[in-house]
């Protein structure tokens, strides 16, 4: 072979050493940090996906709990992770509005891989059974009529079931005390008992209301909810307001595509195991699938619509 041959040659052989040489993907178990507490219906759905997920890697996927900062606590574990794929968390809609509404070192598009969409939330107000209210209008002519003093709670300061009833509650003019907490669970377990007047979180409270420890009074949703198609949405209500919240899986910034292509394959084909479509379903939930880029995308939009809602508020506040 003379000079020239082994010079067209020698590029191409050194890239398959040089995959040759690349470990395999996973070697070890991966970590997937859920910012919400153990034990509520995103931590449960997260673990089966999880499980099904790790059975085609071949390692197991370890659910890590960070709960607290309006579910935003993952974010700067993933700014300070290794690009490696061995370091996952689920991306939930608040992130996308916390950071117009404080200062943070971490960016939600700037600083993760976008890797796959899973589902989303529904979002709905309850009270106790025992409580007066049968209806929106209740709450809000009670609100009216006792400013500042009508307790509400919500699954944490800056979570979209908070900014859609502080938004709500600018638009009506009503000063309301926010209560927020951790999770679904302690929450629902708060209204049930009779110490808030009012809760609004996801459909993790469905379970409160089959069993008849909480009334549902209305859904945040473009269209009454399947499981509960007699409870009426905001907009039929005549109230101007829609709250829904995907949410997926991402890694940190700089993972490679191939990582991505994996992981994407494994979770995609996991999100549609029985186990998973029939937990989720529970709480009142779809599939809705996006790919690496059209995830990307969603990010990228629905963080200029957090800026556009944001200073919506804001505009409201300074007019009331």
């Amino acid at each position: 072979m003379n000079i020239a041959s082994l010079l067209t040659v020698a590029p191409a052989l050194t890239s398959t050493m040089a995959q040759a040489d690349e470990p395999a993907y996973p070697l070890r178990p991966i970590t997937l940090i859920v910012p919400w507490p153990a034990g509520g219906s995103t931590d449960i759905s997260l673990r089966f996906l999880a499980e099904e997920a790790g059975k085609r890697l071949g390692q197991n996927i370890i659910v890590e709990n960070r709960p607290g900062a309006g579910g935003s606590m993952a974010m700067p574990l993933l700014q300070t992770a290794r690009p490696d794929g061995y370091t996952l968390a689920q991306m939930p809609q608040p992130v996308f509005h916390i950071g117009h509404r404080q200062k943070t070192l971490w960016d939600p598009i700037r600083d993760t891989t976008p890797i796959i969409q899973i589902s989303g939330y529904t979002f709905g107000v309850v009270v106790p059974m025992a409580s007066p209210f049968q209806s929106m209008a209740d709450i809000l002519k009670w609100g009216r009529a006792n400013p500042g003093l009508l307790t509400v709670g919500s699954n944490g300061i800056g979570t979209t079931p908070h900014t859609a009833m502080e938004e709500l509650m600018k638009q009506q003019g009503i000063g309301y005390i926010h209560v927020p907490y951790k999770g679904t669970t302690e929450q629902m377990l708060a209204v049930s008992s009779g110490q808030l007047m009012v809760g609004v979180n996801s459909t993790g409270f469905a379970p409160y209301v089959e069993t008849n420890k909480l009334r549902l009074i209305a859904t945040f949703g473009e269209r009454r909810s399947k499981r509960w198609p007699d409870t009426p949405n905001m907009k039929e209500l005549g109230l101007d307001i829609v709250a829904m919240s995907p949410y997926g899986i991402v890694g940190p910034k700089g993972l490679s595509p191939q990582v991505v292509q994996i992981l994407h394959a494994a979770f995609k084909a996991a999100m549609h195991e029985p186990i998973h479509r029939n937990e989720i379903a529970k709480y009142d939930q779809e599939l809705t699938y996006l790919g690496p880029e059209d995830y990307g995308k969603f990010m990228r939009e629905a963080f200029a619509t957090e800026k556009r809602a944001l200073d919506r508020l804001a505009q409201l506040g300074r007019s009331n």
